[in-house]
């Protein structure tokens, strides 16, 4: 039966408490794109976990499998819940301009429609989500935008349908959907990060993790890398500049994926996990000079696989490399966000000095969570 949400949305409008969830973007660095299906399934194997495995903090028997690290900052996307005429949804983009509406059981199922096709799903109606962006003006380029932003209608849906979805499954709701719809090719590293937050290791098991009965794309075996009374040590050491430019991520993710089917490219793509281990062991022991030599090697391999990789960065590379910083473009790169990462944080002032390029850099801080929730569970009439 059809979940009409009219008139409980109405009250809470009126009562100036409509249900909200803000969901964070996230930096990613070594590991990146190893979160992708294709990738988990090339790479991914059944391992025989240690029975101590928790207390044993490097883990170091995951050093073969694949694996991203996702860092949460205050970026991303505010989605409230309006109310709307009774059986109708609706999706409304504040940042790109866009409002589309439809009746439920009745949105087909076409690119612009992936997020309506969301909310149709959980069987509610009289409702209209309307997305905000944190930072106007950069569409989150790079920082895992569409992810963050699917994730969180996922999320708030959810929410609104009384929870039927477990965590693991909205991230794959959210991936899948992005996916299959053509809106991006996208793994599972933004959509966990939304759902758990923090400065975090993801390794990825395609098939489920042995022992364990919850299965599906999404699944993951989590470590909290830093405490939150650490994070300003990493992040006097890091700064994003956009390049006032956006590009479709799935222009240079078709690029690795066709690599992965040669020799050559499948060697290199492999090579990364070995990297993406080291900058894990780098950031939880803090051994800032090695996490520059992971972002190096790792930003090194990527642009083997596809010089493409560093257009919209080459300006502002010259001038890390200059101070002794290191550059990471993120997300698939190509343009939008480029991550600075300097050891030595004194490089990093420097390099704002000097640096006066088109870039427009991008406050922000670490976080804990990857999403909040505002005025939910919704009252019941």
């Amino acid at each position: 039966m059809e979940n009409n949400l009219y008139n409980r949305l109405l009250k809470a409008k009126e009562n100036s408490s409509l249900p909200t969830v803000i969901a964070y973007n996230r930096i990613d660095g070594p590991g990146s794109s190893l979160d992708l299906w294709e990738f988990q399934h090339a790479f991914g194997s059944i391992p025989i976990i240690p029975k101590d495995f928790e207390s044993n903090k490097a883990m170091i028997w995951t050093k073969i499998l694949p694996r991203t690290i996702g860092i949460t900052i205050n970026t991303g996307t505010r989605i409230h819940a309006e109310p709307l005429e009774s059986g109708r949804i609706g999706v409304q983009s504040i940042e790109y301009g866009t409002d589309v509406f439809g009746r439920q059981g009745e949105i087909i199922p076409v690119r612009e429609n992936w997020l309506l096709k969301i909310i149709e799903h959980f069987n509610i109606s009289g409702v209209k989500f309307v997305l905000h962006n944190l930072r106007p003006g950069i569409k989150s380029a790079g920082l895992g935008g569409s992810a963050t932003a699917t994730t969180g209608v996922c999320i708030l849906a959810n929410e609104l349908a009384c929870r039927p979805l477990s965590d693991i499954q909205i991230i794959s709701m959210a991936s899948r959907i992005e996916q299959e719809y053509g809106v991006s090719i996208t793994g599972t590293q933004e959509q966990s990060n939304v759902i758990f937050g923090g400065i975090t290791d993801y390794v990825w098991f395609p098939w489920g993790i042995p022992g364990h009965s919850e299965s599906g794309y999404g699944i993951s075996l989590r470590t909290k890398l830093l405490s939150a009374e650490d994070f300003p040590l990493l992040k006097k050491r890091m700064a994003i500049f956009h390049s006032g430019t956006t590009r479709a991520s799935s222009n240079i993710n078709s690029i690795w994926l066709k690599a992965l089917l040669t020799n050559k490219g499948y060697s290199l793509h492999r090579s990364k996990i070995e990297i993406a281990y080291e900058f894990r062991e780098a950031i939880r022991l803090k051994k800032w000079d090695e996490i520059a030599l992971c972002i190096k090697r790792y930003q090194q391999i990527r642009t083997k696989l596809s010089p493409d990789y560093l257009n919209g960065a080459r300006e502002i590379h010259g001038f890390a490399e200059k101070n002794n910083c290191v550059i990471f473009p993120l997300g698939a790169g190509g343009g939008g966000s480029v991550l600075v990462y300097g050891p030595n944080p004194n490089s990093l002032k420097k390099l704002r000095g000097e640096f006066n390029g088109v870039y427009r850099e991008i406050d922000f801080e670490i976080l804990e969570k990857g999403h909040e929730l505002i005025n939910l569970p919704l009252v019941e009439e």
